[in-house]
Order: C-alpha cells, then structure tokens, then sequence
C-alpha cells in the first residue's frame, strides 16, 4: 500500500504523516464545547443514557427475582405480577430507547450544522496562499466526509458507549450482589481485555489514519481530473489517468482491507474470552450451587448468568464503537486542524473602514515573496493617478499578476508600502477596501445560476433597472437579449452554457454594477468572433472610463490606449511610460509589441 504508483495529484509528506493519540482527550473536550448551546437537550439526553443503562439490567434483576420468588414458591398471583411489572418494564425500555437515539440525531445534527458553518466561515478568512497551497479535495473532504464522522462519533459512539458502559457496570454491581466469589473469577477478565484493546488500538489507529488520508488523495484527484478533464482529453492521457486513478483506489481499498483484518481479529478474541469466561463461571456456579456446604440458591445463580451475559454482551458494541471513534478521532483531529489553520495576516486593530476613494494608489519601493528567500517583485515603485489605466506587460513570470494581487490585497508586501489615496492600505479594512474594487480574472468565473444573478453578485441588493442600466451603459444589452432566455438564461456549473465573451461581458457589468474607483483587469486573450469582440472593446472602454485601473493587457488596443505602461522582467520594473514613448527607445516594450502584433 506504500508504493502508490505517482498520481496525478498527491498529498505532501507533512499532510500525509499526522501523529496524533488514539483518543485525545483534549479534542473530546473540545468537540463537546459544541453542545453547550444545546445544554438543555444535552442534558436530558445524558439522564436518559442513564435510565437506559439501568434499564436491561432491570429487566434480568426482574426475571431472576420471578425465578427466586413466586415461581419457586408456587405462587401464581405473584407470578402475574411479575409479568405485569416485567411488561411495563420493557415498554419503558422502547419509549426511553426512541427518545434516546432521537435527542442524539438532534444533538448531533446541531454539532455537524454549526462546526460546518464555522469551516466554512473560517474559509473565507483565510487568504489566498491558502487556496494556492492546498488541493481542492482536501478541503471538500473536510466538509463532508471527515464532518460526517465527526457527526457519528457524536451521534453513536459516544452516548451509545456511555449507555453499553452504563450497562457494564450496573450488571457488575448486580453480579456482586449474586455471589461475589463468582465475581471475582469475572475481575480476571480485566487484565486479558486490557491487552487485547492495547495491543488493536496501536494498529486500529494507525490503519484508520492511513484510511483518511488516502481517501484525501483519491478526492484531491478525482476533484483535479474533473476541472481538468479538456485537457485529458485534448491530449489523449484518459487511459493513464484511470490507471493512475486505479492505483489510488487500490491504494485506499487495501487501508480498509487492513482495517477488516484487524477486526476480524479483534471481535472474535473478544467473543472467545467471553464464552471461556461463561464456561468457567458456568463450571464454579454449578458446582457451589451443587455443594450444600455453600450458601449459593440456583435463582441467584441464574440472575448471575443473565448478568453476565449483560456483562459480556457489550464488549462486541463496544470494539465496534471503538473502530468507529477511532475514524471519528481521526477526522475531528483533520477538522479542527483546518479550523486552527491561522489567515496569513490580519488587520490590525486599528484598521478603519474605507471613507471613500479617490484612486492614486502608489508602490513605494515594494518587494514581494511567495515563498520564502524567493523574490517576485524587487523594489516596485510606480504611482498610478485616479482615473489613469497602467498597462502591466511582460513575459510570464514577470510579476505581473502579484502587482495586481498585492492591490487587490490578497497578499502583503514583503517589505515597501502600497498605498491608496496617501494612506498605507494596511490600515484600511480588507473587506472594506475591496468593496470599493472592480476585479476581472482572465478565466471569467460564473457561479451556477442565472445571468441576472451573476451580475447581481457583486451587488445582491441591486434592482432589475439597475443591473439593466449597466448593460446600456456597456452598450452590450442586444447580446443578453438574444440568449434562449434573456437575463433569466441558466448560465450552468463555471458558465459552461456561455461562450467565451458572453461570460467576458457577464463579468464586465458585475465589475461596473459596483461603480468602483479602482479596477483590476486581466484580459482574457480568448479567440471570439468579430461582432462579440467589438462589444467587448465597447465594453471595455466604458468599463476603465474614469477608474484607476490595472490591466494586464493581452489586447492590443488596451496597451495602446493606456495612460502608463510598464514592462516587468524578473520581478523588475525595466521600462515605463506611453506606447509611443516606449516604442522610440526600441527597448524590451518594443521587442514585446512587435510580438504582440505577430500573434
């Protein structure tokens, strides 16, 4: 199982090794903190696991009295009542069980509902690095599969434990009660069990550790495959993939297949100490019985066994529920891991919302790393004036995206100052700041949904008349009215029932329904037809009118028409100035124009 083929996608080392306790205290506590607003039905629930733990032994205390009393004496009356109270007792055993296994589903279901939406909350804040860094299945798989068994460690294992322990330790109480010799030969089980559960847990804990993380790498690449299924097929590698697929799969399949072994080997030990245990007290109880010497009656002797068999019965449940709270450890210990997982920097108290924006933003001698010791940008400097469009050109890698990131505030400088309106932007509020900002990625994302709401997303309280005045104002309102259903057109899963520019255009009145003074523009360099690329250059113009704006220009036209243009090489600003300036010094702007044009 250790010598997966590569993958297509894989875990690095530090995610894959998690060194953790089997059973953590510190985390039990910590899951439990998430019943407290739940205390009143937490509560109830914990007298009823109580009831129910009395209950089974009630009920074999009743049938041995029966034996012991009435049925011994001949007394038929007493007999009838015995069956009576027996009756009404089980009855009360059904009713506590419906309300006990209710209030757990309640409880638990509130517990997964509030520590999901804290994931998820908690995934907004985190920035940027975060998404760049982690697989996209790794994080699905904390939503939903290691939060589902978390919601069975809450539901099922923990109270269903306390009830089968509750149940242990009352039957003991009643064996002692019976013939406390016989119970001593059951306090020699102690020892062997301890062993048993000492010498499974290592394994258990370790193979149920293995199971999660191999089933993160089957979700991080099953969710990279799908996003990245054109390519697969452009290039003919879906063969591959499935083979590589396949090897993750039998990967994951071998985890559970050692998980089964070990348990086969566990629950058998321990039904095989119970029954040797049972002939033993079986052997000792008839001989005292037998032996007129000792004081021992044959109702107490049958009132031990059923004891003992409500003893011995739970120790399958419970290696069961101990298979099940090893899984639930483990994903809670993934869970709460995401939720420790700090943002990269926060705003600092004395962060104030953004008043209003004017537009000059300035780099002052910025220098920016991904990665430590790794520079992307060294020593930027550059002002852009409100209502000035600045060009950002060069070759991949150039820097010219981190300019745009570092404005967007998706990331902090390294070192230098960025700063908007003569303010550092690290005093402004983030979600304050990029309120006032218009971004437009080079892949246009589109969430499932209409074309109405698409627009509205930047603005969901936005009318009707609004969102449509935006669309005049980008002079493209003939290309949504000619779509199967107008702005109510379902645009599909990333905007897949739009062509390229329909989606471009989508984007351009999203960005331009929120007025904002600075916008962030990297232009999509998409193959569309004539009539469709002249509303985009329509749209376009209209969109940058008046806004300090940051394109990373792929259009000839953008680059042309801006106001300033600046040539990135290795993180470096090697040139700037206006398209006619930088064509006379014939440096890297001219070479790269001349590029732009054979294109």
């Amino acid at each position: 199982m250790s010598n997966v083929a590569p993958s297509i996608t894989h875990l690095a080392k530090d995610e894959r090794e998690i060194h953790q306790r089997p059973l953590d205290w510190k985390i039990i506590n910590r899951l439990l903190r998430y019943t407290r607003p739940y205390a009143a039905r937490r509560t109830w629930l914990l007298v009823i696991v109580v009831v129910r733990s009395l209950q089974l032994p009630a009920l074999a205390a009743t049938i041995a009295a029966a034996i012991k009393g009435p049925i011994q004496a001949g007394n038929s009356a007493g007999v009838t009542w015995a069956v009576v109270g027996f009756l009404a007792l089980a009855v009360s055993t059904q009713i506590v069980a419906h309300f006990r296994q209710r209030l757990a589903l309640e409880l638990g279901e509130s517990v997964v509902h509030d520590l999901r939406n804290e994931l998820f909350a908690h995934l907004q804040r985190l920035q940027m690095k975060f998404y760049v860094s982690t697989k996209l299945g790794r994080i699905i798989s904390r939503l939903t599969s290691d939060v589902e068994n978390v919601r069975v460690g809450v539901q099922e294992v923990m109270f269903v434990a306390m009830v089968q322990s509750g149940q242990m330790l009352m039957a003991a109480l009643f064996m002692l009660w019976y013939d406390w010799a016989l119970f001593l030969v059951v306090l020699g089980l102690a020892p062997v069990l301890a062993g048993i559960n000492h010498y499974f847990r290592r394994k258990l804990s370790k193979a149920h550790r293995a199971v999660q993380e191999s089933f993160s790498r089957v979700t991080a690449t099953l969710a990279e495959s799908i996003n990245g299924i054109r390519t697969t097929q452009a290039y003919g590698r879906q063969a591959r993939n499935a083979e590589l697929f396949r090897d993750l799969a039998e990967d994951h399949a071998g985890y559970h297949y050692e998980i089964a072994s070990i348990h086969g080997r566990l629950l058998p030990l321990l039904d095989m100490n119970s029954h040797f245990f049972i002939a033993i007290l079986l052997l000792l109880g008839g001989f005292r019985v037998l032996n007129p010497a000792i004081d021992a009656s044959l109702g107490d002797l049958i009132g031990f066994f059923l004891m003992a068999g409500l003893f011995f019965s739970p120790l399958t449940m419970l290696g069961l529920l101990y298979t099940q709270a090893l899984t639930s450890m483990a994903a809670a210990e993934r869970v709460f891991g995401l939720l420790d997982t700090p943002p990269d920097w926060d705003d600092p108290p004395t962060a104030i919302d953004v008043p209003s924006v004017c537009g000059r933003v300035e780099f002052r001698n910025v220098s920016f790393e991904y990665l430590p010791g790794t520079q992307v940008l060294q020593n930027i400097s550059l002002v852009a004036k409100p209502g000035q469009t600045v060009a950002l050109v060069g070759h991949t890698g150039s820097g010219k995206t981190t300019v745009t990131n570092l404005v967007a505030k998706f990331y902090l400088p390294t070192s230098g100052v960025v700063m908007v309106d003569d303010r550092d932007l690290v005093q402004w509020k983030t979600k304050s700041w990029q309120q006032h900002l218009g971004i437009m990625v080079q892949h246009s994302f589109l969430f499932s949904g209409t074309v109405m709401e698409n627009i509205r997303f930047s603005r969901p309280r936005a009318s009707d008349r609004e969102v449509h005045d935006v669309v005049e104002q980008l002079n493209c309102m003939d290309v949504f009215r000619r779509l199967p259903d107008g702005f109510q057109t379902q645009v599909g899963e990333r905007g897949s029932n739009l062509s390229l520019g329909q989606r471009q255009l989508v984007c351009f009145a999203r960005s331009l329904l929120t007025d904002p003074k600075v916008l962030i523009l990297d232009e999509a360099s998409s193959s569309v037809d004539t009539l469709t690329e002249m509303h985009i250059q329509q749209a376009l113009r209209q969109l940058l009118k008046g806004r300090t704006s940051f394109v990373v220009a792929h259009r000839l036209s953008t680059i042309r028409e801006a106001d300033q243009i600046l040539v990135l090489d290795e993180g470096q600003i090697v040139e700037r100035g206006t398209h006619t300036e930088l064509l006379a010094n014939q440096g890297a702007y001219r070479e790269l124009y001349h590029r732009f044009q054979g294109g």
